[in-house]
């Protein structure tokens, strides 16, 4: 997909990879000359590329500075200016086109199956649904999209509803993508049936439906600088948000939720979170990147609410001592009542269920009950409440709630006054049992990730509350998701540069292999030529090596073709007087005579004596001269004597 934003990092002076939203792994930043290099570009032909993230961007600049052999930004610069059809090849470079139907199948199984009927659900009948494809590349995504929607509403109310606007700042690939067409490896990862309802076959290539291809809006639209598409439904914008940087990210999110209806649905690729913009989207999917708009109402709304809050205001209990009741024994924190006499006058549910207790234990002494000296000795600290007038407590008491379940309270046994009498006491259970995990797994936590924090700790720890320790904890684990998530979006970048060249090399492969069959077809067709010929033939090059020897001479000398290609031709060990033959195929490659022939006498490989023809022609190549030459050798006549 075109990559159109940035994420979650420092500014792009910092030069660091960031996550979608996190902050960054720091990378080397590109040396100062870059900046004045982005700078001229957004002079020249008004594309601000300081937006963002300066390492990916660099490793793009690279890229092409690599291919024109040109070493430094400052003399890249000066290439710009004086080839301006550099800066095409150059955007198409930056604005990384990696895209297809059904990318990441998971993810838009289920943009299928929720979320586009749960937009459908909040529209009445026949009220348009509007979506918008932001960063669409070549226009799989958006036309993904519109396959999608009519499977959920059919072709024809389609037609009439629904409106995809398919946007991106790469003019060339929003050519291709008003086209519809698409080759037969584009549309390999769309269900078969799906092709053949919505794709006709046109010489070789796939065309998008007419109909539906109306229905799609395709537009240049640069999300930072551009005003938002409004009233939006679905919006998708996929794998482009983690090219920008943090301030970038920032006000395109903010466009975005904009852009988005009340309820209004964002989806999002793989490597991008959101983790730090839950003010703006908060998560439907988290997996699968999906997320949904935060209503940020006004001062005028919530003040509107309030005074309508206040005209339905609901009647009081007919009965305040009844609720009473009803709030303490619906507490959830564990407690009895007794009065001055230590006589139990009232348990909560919460009590009965922790010290299992029952209503019939009401009115019975304290004393008699197992509470009063397990999990610890409350007889003693309800004389020391009742003697000294003042509550008392202690703290994270173990008690076995449940065999195997072991639980911390704090008790309290604060005494009741009332005008200048003493009611009774409110004897408390709270159970800390969580704070006392959370504080053992902090300090573990500490201990385990950072030793040097350890001595911080031992000398703050009387000074912190904990819930600053347990504050500390979850931003050190923040700090450590984000770092991990910018790891993620940096490789989700470069494996998606590497398929951009993966790409390229297919393409200069098939060629390859295109050239290479012509070539065997052409060294076969020769090969039949040589083999065909009924006279022996030899083909040696200016050094008079051997290059081509066929059938007919291995008859006729007795050697193969492998034992002499090569090899020098006055070396070779033949009945044929090669010392009269040289003179000849030197005048030959010279270019002194164009034919000459001569008759020697010879001996072939069965020792008989012969008379050989033998003709020699210079071997020429059109613009290149002589490369060689070629000797005809033919049996005109017999000797006796040989054996």
């Amino acid at each position: 997909m075109t990559r159109s934003t940035k994420s979650r990092g420092k500014p792009d002076g910092d030069g660091d990879d960031a996550d979608a939203d996190g902050k960054g792994v720091a990378a080397a930043p590109p040396p100062p000359e870059f900046l004045p290099l982005l700078n001229y570009l957004k002079r020249a032909r008004g594309f601000d590329f300081t937006n963002y993230k300066p390492t990916g961007l660099a490793r793009r600049f690279q890229k092409r500075m690599q291919l024109l052999n040109i070493d430094g930004y400052p003399n890249y610069m000066d290439y710009l200016e004086v080839h301006p059809e550099e800066f095409e090849h150059l955007f198409n470079t930056i604005l990384i086109n990696v895209t297809g139907f059904f990318r990441d199948p998971a993810a838009w199984e289920y943009v299928a199956d929720t979320i586009i009927h749960a937009s459908l659900n909040q529209k009445r009948d026949g009220q348009p649904l509007r979506c918008w494809s932001a960063a669409c590349a070549s226009g799989e995504e958006a036309y993904t999209l519109a396959m999608l929607m009519a499977e959920a509403l059919g072709h024809d109310v389609f037609c009439d509803r629904v409106k995809i606007y398919a946007t991106d700042v790469d003019d060339q690939a929003l050519n291709q993508a008003r086209m519809g067409s698409y080759s037969e490896q584009d549309v390999a990862a769309i269900e078969p049936h799906l092709v053949e309802k919505y794709f006709e076959k046109q010489a070789g290539r796939y065309v998008f439906d007419k109909d539906m291809r109306r229905c799609v809006i395709f537009g240049r639209h640069d999300l930072f600088e551009d005003a938002p598409i409004s009233r939006v439904d679905l919006l998708t914008c996929r794998n482009a948000l983690m090219y920008f940087n943090a301030e970038a990210q920032a006000r395109i999110l903010a466009r975005f939720n904009f852009a988005l209806n009340e309820g209004g649905y964002l989806f999002l690729g793989k490597a991008e979170m959101l983790l730090t913009h839950g003010n703006l989207f908060t998560p439907v999917d988290l997996r699968r990147r999906i997320f949904t708009k935060v209503t940020t109402g006004t001062l005028r709304e919530r003040l509107l609410s309030l005074a309508q809050g206040q005209d339905n205001q609901l009647p009081l209990p007919e009965s305040p001592e009844q609720l009473r009741l009803a709030a303490f024994d619906a507490g959830p924190v564990a407690q009895l009542v007794t009065d001055s006499h230590g006589v139990v006058m009232a348990i909560n549910q919460r009590a009965r269920d922790l010290f299992n207790l029952n209503q019939r234990d009401v009115g019975r002494p304290v004393q008699d009950l197992e509470i009063s000296y397990k999990p610890t000795d409350l007889r003693v600290m309800l004389e020391q409440a009742l003697r000294d007038q003042r509550p008392i407590a202690t703290k994270e008491i173990q008690w076995n709630a449940a065999p195997g379940e072991r639980v911390y309270l704090d008790l309290s046994v604060a005494p009741l006054p009332e005008a200048g009498s003493l009611l009774g006491v409110l004897i408390t259970f709270t159970d800390v049992t969580r704070h006392k995990r959370l504080a053992e797994e902090l300090k573990h936590s500490h201990e385990s990730l950072q030793g040097a924090q350890e001595e911080l700790q031992s000398t703050t720890e009387e000074l912190e509350t904990t819930n600053e320790e347990l504050q500390s904890t979850v931003e050190e684990l923040e700090t450590t998701n984000e770092e991990l998530q910018s790891t993620n979006e940096e490789l989700e970048t470069m494996n998606e540069e590497l398929q951009s060249t993966n790409e390229e090399l297919h393409t200069i492969n098939d060629e390859l292999r295109q050239r290479s069959e012509e070539l065997n077809a052409v060294n076969s067709f020769l090969e039949s030529i040589l083999t065909s010929m009924r006279t022996a033939v030899v083909v040696v090059d200016t050094d008079l090596r051997v290059k081509a020897w066929n059938d007919q001479a291995e008859d006729m000398w007795g050697l193969r073709t492998d034992e002499v290609r090569g090899k020098h031709f006055s070396n070779l060990d033949v009945g044929l007087p090669v010392d009269r033959i040289r003179p000849i195929l030197g005048d030959c490659i010279s270019g002194a005579c164009e034919t000459k022939e001569v008759v020697l006498a010879a001996v072939n490989r069965r020792g008989r004596a012969i008379q050989c023809r033998v003709t020699c022609s210079p071997l020429t190549e059109t613009g290149a001269g002589i490369r060689g030459a070629i000797l005809l050798m033919e049996e005109i006549g017999k000797q006796d004597g040989a054996g």
